[in-house]
């Protein structure tokens, strides 16, 4: 295994399957599937799970509410979704754990570094919920975040695309694929690989992130062998 510590970002979007909103069990069943067979083989694996299938604050944001308000209830929308992959990952036979940014004790566990890496080096997949626990933040920087706490050695990011093209390619079909792309050069090019200040983080601190196609079956495991399969942002 090439990797050894890695923290996985789901978008909440990624759980609806073929659906406009919610949770796709099937999808999900896949999901923790092949995750469970990662952490089987010594993998350690975080998550880190967003809340666009069930609420998103910034569009509630801009509807009116006001934005912390929105950004609280994505956070509780994460959640969710982690509580969800947990049970998945469990009756799949993996140990699992949900952290939160946010105190709920009676729901999961509140984040802290120490405790998760001591779950991880125990075989443990460890689900970080509810963002950073700050509005204004997404789930990618939370993602971030987390991976560099950890000292994860890869952060990957699950899309519904084959990695970072020049545009949207099902807008635009002759959009350029980049199998490798630096951060400074998606920052200045405006990629939308992730949001900026998540972009920012990994590079400031060296964390080396791959994009893939969540939704082709596999891909997770050939990543944490060595195939270079979608794009490699560093």
């Amino acid at each position: 295994m090439l990797y050894q510590r890695i923290l996985l970002k789901l978008s909440g979007e990624a759980l609806m399957g073929q659906g406009s909103f919610g949770i796709d069990p099937e999808i999900l069943a896949r999901l923790a599937g092949e995750i469970h067979v990662e952490a089987g083989k010594g993998v350690q694996v975080g998550l880190v799970i967003g809340g666009g299938n069930l609420l998103r604050g910034a569009g509630l944001a801009a509807k009116g509410m006001n934005r912390v308000s929105g950004d609280q209830m994505g956070m509780l929308a994460t959640v969710i979704n982690a509580l969800a992959m947990q049970d998945a990952l469990q009756q799949a036979g993996s140990e699992c754990v949900v952290m939160s940014a946010l105190t709920m004790d009676q729901v999961c566990e509140s984040y802290n570094a120490r405790r998760a890496i001591q779950h991880l080096q125990a075989g443990r997949v460890v689900i970080f919920a509810a963002g950073t626990g700050n509005p204004f933040f997404t789930t990618d920087s939370a993602a971030s975040l987390r991976a560099i706490e950890i000292g994860a050695d890869l952060l990957l990011k699950a899309t519904k695309v084959d990695g970072v093209y020049s545009a949207d390619p099902v807008r635009y079909p002759d959009a350029k694929f980049y199998q490798y792309i630096r951060y400074a050069d998606a920052l200045e090019q405006k990629l939308g690989v992730m949001d900026a200040t998540a972009l920012v983080l990994c590079s400031e601190h060296a964390m080396p992130l791959r994009v893939f196609n969540v939704f082709n079956p596999g891909q997770l495991g050939k990543i944490i062998a060595g195939e270079q399969i979608g794009t490699l942002v560093e």
